[in-house]
């Protein structure tokens, strides 16, 4: 099983791009921060690259900004490459299957208004007051 989760904030704006056959790829990194501190009392991040395709790319690519905190779902990916310089490199990325926007819609720029409520807060229904002769018991 190849499944990976992973909570944190947009290290920089995604870039949105198209392959040449026109599907939609969004690239962007996030910090996830550690549970406990360094010896100087400071919390360290760990930083991941994510890759996310098709429709969820264009939505990344359009709403997502850098600060923006997000969680993500989805699998590790290990590639080899050559840089510009012939040397060969590994690079571990994260290709998402899920990407859930968590900064509030009030926390987004005026650009970003039209992005989809993202919120688990739901109103309490208003009860009506009721004396002990009313219940059944």
């Amino acid at each position: 099983m190849n499944k990976v989760i992973l909570i944190g904030n947009l290290t920089r704006d995604p870039e949105l791009t198209e392959t040449p056959t026109g599907v939609a790829v969004c690239r962007f990194s996030i910090a996830v921060t550690r549970d406990y501190a360094n010896a100087d009392g400071t919390r360290e991040a760990d930083f991941f690259n994510i890759t996310v395709w098709r429709g969820r790319a264009e939505n990344c690519g359009k709403y997502l900004k850098k600060g923006n905190k997000v969680a993500v779902v989805g699998r590790l990916q290990v590639r080899s490459y050559e840089d510009k310089d012939g040397v060969k490199r590994t690079s571990t990325d994260i290709v998402a299957d899920e990407v859930e926007f968590l900064t509030p819609k009030n926390a987004q720029t005026d650009v970003d208004a039209e992005a989809p409520v993202m919120s688990a807060k739901r109103e309490r229904p208003q009860l009506e007051a009721i004396d002990d002769n009313q219940l059944p018991f």
